[in-house]
């Protein structure tokens, strides 16, 4: 399964010419990009059914599919990171993963640091909201009132007022 699964790559990528290394010292195996290939797969399905059953938003669902397409990409072709490297003056070229992964990160984490806030703003004015609501919906008994007294107007079975047969 993996041997058709690596000649599916090779023809998406143009065939075994088009992948060929810029040079020895940046050659990709054709064995590591399988297995990039197959951990982007698995990510990507198990993105998909977080999904599917509700448990991840649609708006983190396509930043985090946009991340595996892109590891797509390099499992590809990942000689694209020679050229990059050489404009940015790094010479270890998997440092600009690094680089764009924490800085990814860095987004992600400063994302989800307001929406924290957001939700803790939201979560405090819904649970004024509710004491208010609880507050209005239970009404004390007037503080002159003994427990046990009925409200004006309202007699008691067996007073004077009452007119029952015999009274």
């Amino acid at each position: 399964m993996t041997a058709t699964l690596a000649a599916a790559l090779l023809r998406l990528a143009g065939g075994p010419g088009d992948a060929a290394p810029v040079d020895d010292v940046h050659a990709m195996s054709l064995g590591g990009r399988i297995l990039v290939a197959v951990l982007t797969a698995l990510t990507l399905l198990f993105l998909l059914r977080l999904v599917r059953r509700g448990q991840l938003r649609g708006k983190y669902a396509l930043l985090w599919l946009a991340v595996g397409a892109a590891m797509v990409g390099f499992a590809i072709y990942p000689d694209v990171l020679v050229p990059v490297s050489d404009v940015l003056g790094i010479s270890y070229e998997p440092a600009i993963l690094f680089l764009a992964a924490i800085g990814f990160l860095f987004i992600v984490i400063v994302h989800f640091s307001y929406e924290l806030s957001r939700l803790e703003d939201r979560t405090r004015t819904l649970a004024e909201e509710l004491a208010l609501l609880r507050a209005d919906t239970t009404e004390p008994a007037p503080p002159d009132a003994a427990p046990g007294d009925a409200p004006p107007g309202d007699a008691p079975p067996g007073d004077a007022a009452d007119s029952g047969p015999g009274g």
